[in-house]
């Protein structure tokens, strides 16, 4: 089976890179909530997040992407079978890139000039039912670029949250960042729903390993 991590990784590289040098698709593609409201453009809650501002940001998303992907991919296929594992993992995803916008849009349907663009809600969709499902990492943690030594996924949880909330007080940069919250927010309670157990059993994880 090919693997549907690399594949939505491959899809998003190629189109921001080229929509970096054709900013006609750009504009389309482009998340702003007011020409939505005005010109019913709905596909632009999907689209937008197959762009990017620049390689860092695209850098991060994807790797993010694919390091916590992997593990979640891996447990929906094993508990729910393949055909079902795959498409709760494109629900997660997917669903994630396009529900953490919708505050966005209620926020600013009204502002022509805003516009944003990137994968932060999918991949925060992700991280954090990643982080629900695997809180403890059994080699003492993981390595988080810049963080010098590893931490524990629960922990990185937070911290993940926490640079999302400043970043988007901050702005300015077509990237966002309040979908982290959002994204995390669906990523949690959709695999809740998919996993009934998930949050006792992350708290027991936790226990376990510090109290």
């Amino acid at each position: 089976m090919l693997n549907p991590v690399l594949i939505l990784i491959a899809l998003t590289c190629g189109i921001s890179i080229y929509a970096w040098n054709n900013h006609s698709l750009l504009d389309r593609w482009i998340f702003s909530p007011y020409r939505v409201r005005q010109h019913h453009e709905w596909y632009r809650f999907l689209t937008s997040g197959f762009l990017h501002a620049d390689f860092m940001h695209l850098f991060f998303n994807m790797f993010a992407f694919y390091s916590f992907g992997q593990l979640v991919l891996g447990r929906f296929i094993n508990e729910s079978g393949v055909l079902y594992g795959l498409l709760t993992f494109l629900l997660l995803y997917l669903g994630g890139i396009i529900l953490s916008d919708v505050p966005t849009y209620l926020r600013h349907n009204k502002d022509a000039q805003y516009r944003s663009l990137g994968a932060s809600g999918g991949v925060a969709s992700v991280v954090f039912a990643s982080v629900l499902l695997f809180p403890v990492s059994e080699r003492g943690g993981i390595y988080i670029f810049p963080i010098p030594f590893p931490i524990q996924p629960f922990l990185f949880g937070f911290l993940y949250l926490a640079y999302s909330y400043f970043q988007g007080r901050r702005s300015g940069d077509n990237i966002n960042h309040d979908a982290h919250f959002y994204g995390a927010l669906y990523g949690v309670l959709l695999t809740s729903l998919l996993h009934p157990t998930a949050i006792l059993e992350f708290w027991q994880q936790i226990s376990d390993k510090y109290l």
